[in-house]
């Protein structure tokens, strides 16, 4: 994939739009691309978490270690944005990340991550909002299982 390329999916990554092309492109230039084969670990729950991913192509569940075992319980794809909880609450991994298909990410540092986060506040401003998507998610979610509960 060439650089021109990223910034292209870079720019259809909700975070990152109002980015400008030359910032895009500064932060495709020092991501690191990684594939990943079905059934790898892109990485794991407990983990430190040192980067961010943004899913330039394929599919990967999320998938959480509960009492009963592994349990997947979301599914990302391309422009999909994901690994950030650990890195900007300096916590470890919340979720396993498993390669479903062939899978391409862009790996951003922490470093790299939270310097955009300075410079951008619209950047900010996006991952709180899907931050907060993924926690009202979560929270219908859990709302529905303990109505089923006795």
């Amino acid at each position: 994939m060439s650089l021109d390329s990223e910034v292209d999916a870079l720019r259809k990554v909700p975070i990152f739009k109002g980015i400008e092309p030359a910032k895009l492109r500064l932060l495709a230039f020092i991501s690191e691309r990684m594939s990943y084969h079905p059934g790898e670990n892109v990485c794991v729950q407990g983990e430190a978490g040192d980067s961010a991913y943004v899913i330039m192509g394929g599919t990967a569940d999320v998938v959480v270690s509960t009492p009963q075992g592994e349990r997947p319980v979301a599914e990302v794809k391309q422009n999909d944005f994901v690994g950030e909880i650990a890195i900007l609450c300096d916590v470890p991994r919340t979720a396993t990340i498993v390669a479903k298909t062939e899978l391409n990410v862009l790996t951003i540092s922490k470093d790299s991550f939270l310097k955009m986060l300075q410079e951008f506040p619209e950047m900010g401003l996006e991952v709180m909002r899907v931050l907060a998507q993924r926690l009202e998610k979560t929270t219908r979610d859990l709302a529905e299982v303990r109505s089923r509960l006795p």
